[in-house]
């Protein structure tokens, strides 16, 4: 039996810089040249982390501004733009929200942890969640453990995080040694909790096995997160060329395997429906 999902790829993250790979895109034409190649290669959505003038990681309104518009000029709706808030130590809940309160993008992730760091942070983070729903922005709650899936599923059912136009991104072997991910790290998800959920999900994975990673979250019908972010070799163990190959490569097993990919619309209506 066929079935279809989603490519995301994240192409330069937080942390990474040129000296890791020279193909990193750190300004935003670079980023945006980036956006239409691996958007040609079969990404239906790109997570953008905007850098500033000295290529560190930002959550100015500007940078992400520029980044932003300057993507959605090159792409239009052809992909699905979307922003991170990703903390990295440097910025509070409330810089993380201003962020998409001011630029609104079409999509937007969050790692709850970072946005509800302690439960006298779940009023505001309600009201925010629920306003980013309203207006149509797509959440992806970012998920880095099993009870952290199983916080989710309550603040689901509890009415505070809404239910719909939303997306789970389980990442795996995030605290390991050397961030080396491997495909049974995805097991101790598939908790009782799991069964629960509404939504589409997605993985990422780190390291050599990443590949590996991600089609058995495909298999199982899961979207699938590549790119630079968390990895940038082959599977050969050489470093990739660029993003783009990544998802070409990533595209290939599974089509291989008979899993079809969709495109952003057809991903896009799967989300908000």
């Amino acid at each position: 039996m066929t079935h279809s999902i989603a490519m995301i790829v994240a192409p330069n993250g937080a942390r990474k810089t040129k000296q890791h790979h020279a193909a990193l895109p750190v300004s935003v034409s670079e980023i945006r040249a980036e956006a239409v190649a691996c958007r040609d290669a079969g990404a239906a959505m790109i997570h953008l982390h905007a850098r500033d003038p000295q290529g560190a990681h930002s959550l100015t309104i500007n940078d992400n501004q520029a980044v932003y518009q300057q993507v959605k000029q090159a792409v239009g709706d052809s992909l699905i733009v979307q922003l991170t808030t990703e903390a990295v130590g440097q910025y509070t809940p409330e810089q993380q929200m201003a962020l998409i309160r001011a630029v609104r993008p079409e999509a937007a992730s969050f790692a709850l942890k970072e946005l509800i760091p302690t439960q006298e942070h779940i009023p505001q983070a309600s009201d925010f969640f629920h306003w980013v729903a309203s207006q149509n922005i797509l959440s992806q709650y970012i998920l880095y453990s099993p009870p952290e899936l199983a916080e989710y599923v309550r603040l689901v059912q509890n009415g505070l995080l809404p239910e719909q136009k939303h997306h789970l991104l389980l990442v795996l072997g995030r605290y390991h040694q050397n961030q080396q991910s491997e495909p049974q790290d995805l097991l101790p998800f598939f908790s009782p909790y799991f069964s629960q959920l509404k939504c589409r999900w997605a993985v990422c994975a780190f390291g050599s096995q990443e590949a590996q990673c991600l089609t058995a979250g495909a298999l199982l019908g899961g979207d699938v997160r590549v790119g630079f972010e968390n990895n940038h070799l082959t599977l050969s163990g050489q470093p990739a060329i660029s993003n783009a190959e990544q998802v070409a490569s990533m595209r290939q097993i599974l089509h291989s395997l008979n899993i079809q990919t969709l495109d952003a619309e057809g991903l896009r209506q799967q989300l908000v429906s």
